[in-house]
């Protein structure tokens, strides 16, 4: 199975990369999110280590159990040959609705048919008040994508 755009990448592949990747994870579907990735795909998100997708569906599945009304905006950091670094931030809330907003870092590695064999995720979280969300799109029939025209983590000032 092959996942356009192909390495090595150039800036505009690397940007479609993180767009694409945005996109499918503010579907919160875990099994098509899944796929872009091999099957032995191997994560460390945050201090939780996973390997292939029935580990990545199974911890999407239970992230979003949590983190209610996920929205994710991600950006380019930096990329080369096989490799993308990307920064992001997206908001949620608890069951209790409490608000916050998690910061990261990802360090993405991708096999020659485009899809990613190597995710390291850091995360940070914060608190906020609702009153301080900034991720205020317009919720989406089918997803939460994020609109072309809306503010990107620079733009927003994160």
């Amino acid at each position: 199975m092959s996942r356009p755009p192909l390495p090595p990448f150039s800036k505009q592949d690397a940007i479609q990369k993180v767009r694409m990747a945005e996109d499918a994870w503010n579907t919160r579907t875990p099994e098509k999110i899944a796929q872009a990735y091999t099957i032995d795909s191997k994560w460390r998100n945050r201090s939780d280590f996973l390997n292939g997708r029935e580990d990545i569906v199974a911890f999407l599945t239970s992230k979003w159990q949590k983190e209610n009304d996920y929205r994710l905006i991600k950006e380019l950091w930096a990329f080369h040959e096989n490799r993308i670094a990307v920064r992001f931030a997206y908001e949620w809330h608890d069951h209790d609705g409490n608000w916050h907003r998690s910061y990261g870092n990802e360090n993405w590695e991708f096999d020659n048919e485009g899809l990613m064999q190597t995710r390291i995720a850091s995360i940070n979280d914060l608190d906020i008040k609702e009153s301080e969300r900034k991720f205020l799109w317009p919720r989406g029939v089918d997803n939460d994508r994020r609109p072309d025209d809306y503010a990107s983590l620079t733009e927003l000032g994160l």
